[in-house]
């Protein structure tokens, strides 16, 4: 799907700077390379109370939020958003939230609910467990992808229904297409989707047997 979108894997996976998976999901760096090879993320089910546990992870990614999503001021500086106005959108003190972060204790779900909104994020954000935290990020880039990749997929039906008559350069994937021209795009999709998957599979197959002749 990266590669029928034009996407790099590199970026689209990049792990590091604004935007990237760590700044997306919340966790730090290595948590997030730990985690894509497959392993338990930092220090993640050390503590022996869950409960302290959750709540040291939901003040971590507060923190986490506060030194990632920082304002423009008027000098063209970004800077973070001071305790008061975080606190404000909790409907709580800047002197309680520099208690709550010195303390490690988490706050009440609405007063957490209100700091993430002001993050643009959901609670979600600040509870999830490390790999789950991840997973919704990426499934966030999956879905993205899979539409990109579908309304691609439909401008090429569209496109190769409006040809009057196949082209010998078409391919086994554009001659799917004319022949399910009067299928509705709902059911051709997924069929040619089918088709351009083996035919890709087939190509990849062909080119590592051209590759192993040439090397003997």
């Amino acid at each position: 799907m990266l590669k029928r979108a034009g996407l790099d894997s590199e970026d689209a996976l990049r792990v590091e700077g604004e935007g990237g998976l760590s700044y997306a999901s919340g966790l730090p760096v290595e948590d997030v390379r730990k985690l894509l090879r497959g392993e338990p993320a930092h220090n993640e089910g050390d503590r022996a109370d869950p409960v302290e546990e959750r709540h040291s992870r939901a003040v971590a990614r507060i923190v986490f939020l506060r030194r990632t999503r920082l304002r423009t001021s008027g000098d063209g500086q970004r800077r973070a958003y001071s305790l008061a106005e975080i606190a404000a959108s909790a409907g709580t003190s800047a002197q309680w939230l520099d208690k709550m972060i010195k303390t490690g204790k988490a706050p009440n779900l609405d007063h957490a609910a209100g700091i993430a909104g002001f993050f643009g994020e959901s609670i979600e954000f600040l509870v999830a467990p490390p790999a789950e935290a991840l997973d919704r990020v990426l499934q966030l880039i999956h879905k993205d992808l899979l539409e990109r990749t579908i309304a691609s997929q439909d401008e090429d039906i569209q496109r190769l229904k409006s040809v009057g008559s196949p082209s010998p350069d078409l391919g086994v994937v554009g001659y799917a297409a004319r022949a399910l021209a009067d299928v509705p795009d709902d059911t051709a999709q997924p069929i040619i989707a089918l088709i351009e998957s083996i035919a890709r599979r087939s190509r990849e197959e062909r080119a590592r047997e051209i590759r192993a002749d040439g090397t003997r």
